[in-house]
């Protein structure tokens, strides 16, 4: 590791406005300041003990990047957009969390792009891309003919998503496997012995909610168990609606015997719409549901649940954004998870 000159105090360093710039890494290191700022954008050629040094200076300064200037310098941004609707589960905070903790000790930034439900979802997307407003974008609740994705490939634009289109071949993604899930769900309701069981699914429009649908529709068909999707609601309904279409399926339906659900709310919900029909959890009525966080057995024992891991969804999506924006030639980075059992 060349020094180029003394290392020198912060307080001499620093420049007369008081903000740290390269210069000032530089003379705290006594490093050039063309390697200072190869260092910090982990260029190749420069050793990881001086990556070291020049990034703990830098933190230990508060040194901020200048993004126009590195804007100017690069025509990259250094941010990493999460696209996300305001329509949201227990599963968003933890997502968003997960992909800003991938992105840790990288030059890159999160930001997180809103829009809701009765927005056009190409908006944002669209937006990003014509300002170049960021160097790739995360997405999720992807559909199979998602005109995000084919947009994105379209314009060449780097981005990840959380779960699969039907060019999901060509693009970074991580996805838990809802046929899976569906399937093992099937196959626990009928190892108690159900036989007429009700699914609270997310919009079908949606490709992981047909993923789990198929899932519990072929292993149903495996043991001639009657399957039925709920009429009224979706797993991303708010809890009073959820409850409300629940009660009115067993109403309607007084053998029915079961409730998968795709979320941690929408079986909540569903014990609650059961016990309004004086039906006894675990006894006469079974409910099965995916989940991020050990919760729902805190909520009641009784529940079946199959674990999801949400934040190693958001690590794997934020460093396959990095590796589409840094070797856009590679094949993307792509995995499937498959449910574990509780």
């Amino acid at each position: 590791m060349a020094r180029t000159k003394s290392p020198m105090t912060l307080e001499a360093a620093l420049p007369a406005g008081g903000k740290p710039t390269l210069k000032t890494i530089a003379q705290m290191s006594g490093l050039a300041v063309p390697t200072v700022s190869r260092a910090l954008n982990d260029a190749p050629d420069i050793g990881s003990d001086t990556k070291v040094l020049v990034r703990k200076i830098a933190a230990e300064i508060g040194y901020v990047p200048n993004r126009a200037g590195v804007r100017l310098r690069t025509g990259r941004t250094n941010v990493i957009s999460l696209v996300m609707s305001t329509e949201h589960d227990n599963h968003t905070a933890r997502l968003i969390s997960s992909v800003a903790g991938g992105l840790q000790g990288t030059r890159y930034h999160l930001n997180v792009m809103p829009y809701f439900p009765q927005d056009d979802f190409m908006k944002p997307v669209r937006y990003i891309v014509e300002t170049a407003s960021a160097d790739a974008v995360i997405l999720n609740q992807i559909e199979p003919n998602d005109p995000r994705v084919a947009y994105l490939m379209e314009k060449r634009f780097p981005f990840a998503t959380h779960g699969r289109s039907k060019w999901a071949d060509k693009h970074a993604y991580y996805d838990f496997d809802n046929h899976a899930f569906g399937y093992q769900a099937m196959e626990a309701l009928h190892a108690r012995g159900r036989r007429n069981v009700i699914v609270v699914a997310p919009p079908l429009a949606q490709s992981y909610a047909q993923h789990l649908v198929t899932g519990l529709r072929s292993c149903a068909e495996r043991f001639d168990i009657k399957l039925t999707v709920v009429e009224g609601a979706t797993s991303d309904n708010d809890i009073p609606k959820i409850v409300a279409a629940v009660h009115a399926a067993l109403v309607g339906d007084p053998t029915i015997d079961a409730i998968a659900t795709a979320s941690t709310t929408a079986a909540m919900a569903a014990v609650s719409g059961l016990e309004q029909n004086q039906r006894v959890l675990g006894t006469d009525i079974d409910v099965i549901a995916k989940e991020a966080i050990p919760f729902l057995k805190l909520f009641r024992s009784e529940i079946i649940t199959l674990s999801e891991a949400v934040g190693t969804a958001g690590e794997f999506l934020a460093r396959a954004a990095i590796k589409a924006i840094q070797d856009p030639a590679a094949p993307p980075m792509q995995y499937l998870e498959v449910p574990q059992g509780r």
